[in-house]
């Protein structure tokens, strides 16, 4: 271990956040169709695998808690969290329904799906938008690389521009807490 090494991972990551600033629009883009689904009392549901996994139930986490200002909690799924509809819908169908099966069944014309996948290519999340859009839900995405299969399941889709997947999840996450902060900015009815 050395100060190097640190050092070196501060550098990619600040040439990341660099390159990242061209998804402003994008950003702004994803907060409103957030807002305005939460707005019309819609839900927001998110899945991912892994990190994205966490990632998930953390943004889920930031809308039925809050974020940073005192608000009326949003409603929110991560669908990355009963394992037994996770391990039931696996065993019985494939790991590839995992989310899909859980927006056919919790999803609502007007909800947003939001998947979180940095290659763009993770199957069960790509399911999901497929069948999100199938039911009328609006589907935003978080990505890296060059987007994947994800690009063309997406109403509005976040690119980072990288290839290592640990910088794509910093980005990630740091346009997700932007979009949260976004939203808690906004006056909610209690």
């Amino acid at each position: 271990m050395n100060i190097e090494t640190i050092e070196s991972i501060f550098n990619d990551h600040e040439k990341v956040l660099q390159k990242s600033r061209t998804l402003f629009p994008v950003i702004l883009d994803m907060a409103d169709i957030c807002r305005r689904a939460l707005a019309e009392g819609h839900k927001i549901l998110i899945c991912g695998n892994g990190g994205s996994a966490a990632d998930a139930q953390h943004i889920a986490a930031e809308f039925v808690g809050r974020f940073h200002n005192e608000r009326v909690s949003l409603p929110s799924i991560a669908l990355t969290t009963d394992t037994s509809i996770l391990t039931a819908v696996a065993n019985d169908y494939s790991y590839d329904r995992v989310f899909a099966r859980q927006v056919e069944g919790l999803g609502n014309k007007g909800d947003v799906l939001w998947g979180i996948s940095t290659s763009g290519n993770s199957r069960n999340v790509n399911e999901a938008l497929k069948t999100a859009r199938q039911k009328g839900l609006v589907t935003i995405g978080s990505t890296g690389k060059t987007g994947g299969d994800m690009v063309s399941l997406c109403d509005r889709v976040l690119v980072v521009p990288d290839d290592v997947t640990a910088r794509i999840q910093e980005i990630h996450m740091l346009s997700a807490h932007i979009i949260c902060q976004l939203i808690d900015d906004l006056e909610w009815k209690q």
